[in-house]
């Protein structure tokens, strides 16, 4: 399993050093809020890349945003690694695929509380990462809804019936409790903000997931 600190709860006015306080985790989650998509704004490609020089971390950006497509290659270019994308924003995901995959970038697509994965079950075999969220996009803190258990054990019978690569995961009330649940359901990778980042010491907690 990865353990993947999200950003959004880290302090903005010393970012790069609040990074450092995480550097044993394999990814860092990177939620880029429009205030239309969701009712939050965050941050943009400018961010991504001024932190990308103080960290070789793999750099997982969640886009919680209307027309993706429009930006993708600013967030390419910004230095993502990974770049996830809400099916409930675009029109054409597979052209979004494509595009990140040419770019030599993994792409990802994200499901909101309300969407099943029925919504995204056609483009499984070419996706890099599949994001389930355990709660509304958009605020950090919120508590973890259960149903998504059910869609991380659906995504993993699927992947292991069907031998798919995607990566499973899961954003959103991420603790010791529930990141066990998660990890017992398939998940492999844990986003989780303010639980790591509220704590004084960060790598200890993030010792909890891992165990």
């Amino acid at each position: 399993m990865k353990i993947a600190p999200s950003i959004l709860s880290a302090d903005f006015s010393c970012l790069k050093d609040d990074v450092a306080t995480v550097s044993s985790a394999e990814w860092l989650h990177i939620d880029v809020m429009d205030g239309h998509f969701v009712p939050n704004l965050s941050f943009g490609a400018p961010v991504i890349k001024a932190l990308r020089p103080h960290t070789k971390q793999t750099f997982d950006t969640h886009l919680m945003i209307e027309n993706p497509e429009r930006y993708l290659d600013d967030f390419i270019d910004a230095g993502s690694d990974h770049i996830t994308f809400h099916i409930e924003t675009v029109e054409n995901p597979k052209a979004l695929i494509e595009r990140l995959h040419d770019a030599g970038v993994k792409a990802g697509i994200s499901i909101k509380p309300r969407t099943g994965v029925e919504a995204i079950e056609a483009y499984l075999p070419t996706l890099d990462v599949v994001l389930v969220m355990s709660v509304e996009p958009g605020f950090g803190g919120q508590a973890f809804m259960p149903d998504s258990l059910e869609k991380i054990e659906r995504l993993k019978a699927i992947r292991d019936r069907e031998g798919f690569r995607y990566a499973i995961v899961v954003d959103g009330g991420i603790n010791e409790k529930t990141g066990k649940q998660c990890l017992e359901a398939g998940a492999d990778v844990l986003v989780a903000g303010s639980y790591i980042f509220k704590a004084k010491d960060r790598e200890a907690q993030m010792r909890t997931l891992r165990r």
